[in-house]
């Protein structure tokens, strides 16, 4: 019987140099793994692998040395663990996430919760090509965000409260772009240097400086065989109802446009990166 090897690819079954031998990715969001699962995933390399697994470059999980004729029976056995396949070939890809600010305290976003939604819209998506999402917390960039077709950097807005202040000059030093300095008894903050890290808000001891969270939201990154750090073509954005009305504008875009086999900067390239601009400002100004 003819293998359909497309088939198993587009669920995440990916082949191996060993004839009739599979690596098996599986769908992670975020980076995140209950302890059930990871036990279900532990039995199942034993049982139908070779007892190891390989942690992706982009926080998957993949078992290798799985038979074509277990197939069936070990989707069927990581169901049991809530464990599901992934997918390869041109589909949007598994979505990567650092801890956010629901562990981090540098994070200015929840990471894992706009993962999740982002997984939920667009996880698997048929596209022209794949497709990648990444969100990092803050500025430390933990995540790459550049990297991906679409890169989510959690930001905040800051502003100065005078009358809070204490003119202790934390925030200052705290500040590694420089964008606040003291002149003549006043805080004064560079809004041209000011890279939203939030730092400032973080270090006050008297909450003199208010911070409102936002997306910063790259576009085009590559990272393969060529690299091209993806580019912030928007302001901050200070919702979330904003930030999915540019990511379904981009992925559209691409949808729309894209040539088979041609990646999202690719496309931005040939079509033109002002048409582009037009799409996002739309979905920006809602």
């Amino acid at each position: 019987m003819a293998v359909d090897y497309a088939a198993l690819k587009k669920g995440g079954f990916m082949r191996q140099k060993q004839k009739n031998n599979f690596s098996l990715r599986l769908q992670v969001v975020g980076g995140n793994l209950t302890a059930e699962n990871l036990i279900k995933i532990a039995e199942v390399a034993e049982k139908y692998g070779d007892g190891h697994v390989h942690l992706t470059s982009r926080q998957s999980v993949e078992i290798p040395f799985i038979k074509l004729e277990n197939v069936d029976e070990v989707k069927e056995e990581l169901a049991k663990g809530g464990c599901k396949p992934g997918v390869c070939g041109p589909r949007v890809r598994t979505v990567t996430a650092c801890q956010g600010n629901q562990i981090c305290p540098s994070g200015n976003i929840d990471t894992y919760a706009i993962a999740k939604e982002l997984d939920s819209r667009y996880y698997a998506r048929e596209l022209p090509h794949k497709f990648k999402f990444g969100v990092t917390g803050c500025q430390n960039n933990c995540l790459k965000a550049e990297e991906n077709d679409v890169g989510i950097k959690g930001a905040t807005v800051v502003e100065w409260d005078k009358p809070s202040c204490i003119m202790c000059g934390v925030c200052v030093k705290a500040c590694r772009e420089g964008a606040i300095t003291e002149e003549n008894g006043e805080l004064v903050l560079d809004t041209e240097k000011c890279n939203y890290c939030g730092r400032c808000v973080k270090a006050c001891p008297t909450e003199a400086w208010k911070g409102e969270t936002g997306y910063l939201v790259s576009f085009g990154g590559l990272f393969g065989n060529r690299i091209h750090k993806g580019e912030e073509l928007l302001p901050v954005i200070t919702s979330e109802e904003q930030l999915f009305r540019v990511t379904d504008a981009a992925i559209q875009f691409f949808d729309n446009h894209a040539k088979p086999s041609e990646r999202f900067q690719l496309t931005l390239e040939r079509v033109g990166l002002d048409e582009f601009k037009k799409v996002l400002k739309e979905a920006y100004d809602g």
